[in-house]
């Protein structure tokens, strides 16, 4: 398309489903469950203090720079181009990591069709989580369009549908005066802050908001930004916490939380759920539709930031090698190589305790790298607020300055906390001893790190 050629405004309702399918996601239920009636607690500060503040540095940066490559370019406007290929190269790395889990868990899933035990065994859950990532990676290499096409449709029928059923099944539940597994009592609205193991899943629960910015960047699209986005925003902020919330809540009433599987969890309590309502049947259907919808969202991710990572290689350098696209413009050995990468740490699962606990490591080193790289996105937003204070047809944070260094501290300092809680093992899954877990951290940040050092001192 021209720079001539008008851009077709988006719907109100478009944008806000955008934002609320690139952030809701049915993997992080079981984690938010095992908090019982305290992760309503737990996800409104977590939205206060890190969701709610990012989508508004989103918002503005991306109505004042509408431009494809999205945190890359607002990071490279602020601070240059050096800093802001770290920044997008920790988007890329923490993506790569973040695969083995959400392959993990739809092969654990899968396992409900068949036969659940198997999501014990190490050697299928490797094989087909491995499986899976790389049938997302060959979607890819269809183009970008067949791979969006695919992801919009499957992130409706395979997140919204089942997060909205699940939520419908516990209303049900309660209605009909079952038993619960949670003590529905003001009391347990307040968080166990006792034993500081116990509030590492707090990390999931930050991980599971972030997203954001990613459908941000469609604020330029959007007639009349300064009003219709915060509209949108708002709006979307109350169906992604309010969907996660109570459907979390959902799997809490009828799964113990000594019990709860942080990778089966949500299908176990469709089957508890479907069994007693005599609808068993119907446990097949949901984890199928899951499956698919599951491994398309997967491929439209695996595309997404390999090709921000080309932007940035413009300014930088990446090896000949991997910067090759074919002709649909799809970076085939990048993809290649992070194949080989995800291969590797979906290994790792055969050397931990047991798949859960790869499955907890891989997800905490996921949410540590990804708060590293919002970092760099509040540090642009006051740098940018300061050099361009006036800039017409695009959303401000309301307080001037003061509101920018609000937004900006108030979500640096919940990065920091979820970075520092990310070393704390949890005391609901056996991954080793503490030193273990906290050298595999340590190796894992170091070694995921290091390499863009190299490139930078490669580049131009």
């Amino acid at each position: 398309m021209s720079a001539s050629m008008p851009t077709k405004a988006l719907s109100f309702f478009s944008l806000v489903m955008i934002n609320v399918i690139a952030v809701d996601s049915l993997r992080s239920l079981p984690i938010g469950a095992a908090y019982g009636l305290s992760v309503i607690t737990y996800y409104l500060v977590a939205a206060l203090l890190f969701f709610i503040p990012s989508a508004l540095a989103a918002a503005e940066l991306a109505t004042r720079w509408p431009t494809t490559g999205g945190i890359y370019i607002w990071v490279r406007e602020a601070m240059g181009t050096r800093i802001a290929f770290v920044v997008m190269w920790l988007q890329w790395v923490y993506n790569v990591i973040w695969y083995p889990t959400i392959a993990t868990w739809i092969a654990a899933t899968l396992t409900y069709v068949f036969n659940p035990n198997y999501v014990n065994h190490p050697i299928y859950m490797i094989s087909v989580s491995l499986a899976i990532f790389w049938v997302a990676t060959l979607l890819n290499c269809f183009g970008i369009r067949f791979s969006s096409w695919v992801s919009s449709v499957g992130a409706i029928v395979g997140t919204l549908i089942p997060m909205a059923l699940i939520t419908l099944l516990g209303a049900v539940w309660l209605c009909l005066g079952h038993s619960t597994e949670v003590e529905l009592t003001w009391h347990h609205f307040i968080p166990d802050l006792s034993n500081i193991n116990h509030i590492s899943f707090i990390v999931a629960l930050v991980f599971g908001l972030i997203g954001i910015e990613m459908s941000a960047i469609h604020a330029g699209d959007v007639k009349n930004p300064e009003r219709a986005y915060p509209r949108a925003l708002f709006v979307s902020v109350i169906i992604i916490l309010s969907s996660l919330i109570c459907a979390s809540i959902a799997i809490a009433i009828v799964i113990p939380a000594h019990e709860l599987n942080i990778i089966t969890g949500l299908i176990e309590a469709y089957s508890a759920f479907f069994n007693a309502f005599h609808l068993g049947w119907m446990t097949p259907i949901i984890v199928i539709a899951i499956v698919m919808s599951s491994i398309s969202g997967v491929s439209a991710w695996i595309l997404g930031p390999s090709r921000g990572l080309m932007i940035a290689s413009q300014d930088t350098a990446l090896p000949t090698f991997l910067s090759r696209v074919t002709s649909k413009n799809v970076p085939v050995n990048l993809l290649l190589l992070q194949g080989m990468i995800v291969t590797l740490l979906t290994s790792l699962f055969l050397f931990l305790p047991s798949v859960s606990a790869g499955y907890w490591l891989l997800s905490a080193l996921t949410a540590q790298l990804a708060v590293l790289s919002y970092v760099g996105l509040f540090v642009a937003l006051i740098i940018l607020r300061r050099r361009y204070p006036k800039r017409s047809s695009c959303f401000c944070i309301p307080g001037g300055m003061f509101g920018i260094y609000c937004t900006a501290f108030i979500g640096l300092l919940a990065c920091i906390a979820v970075f520092v809680i990310g070393f704390i093992p949890p005391d609901q899954i056996n991954v080793g001893s503490t030193v273990l877990y906290e050298t595999l951290m340590i190796t894992g940040m170091v070694v995921f790190i290091a390499p863009v050092y190299f490139l930078i001192k490669k580049g131009k």
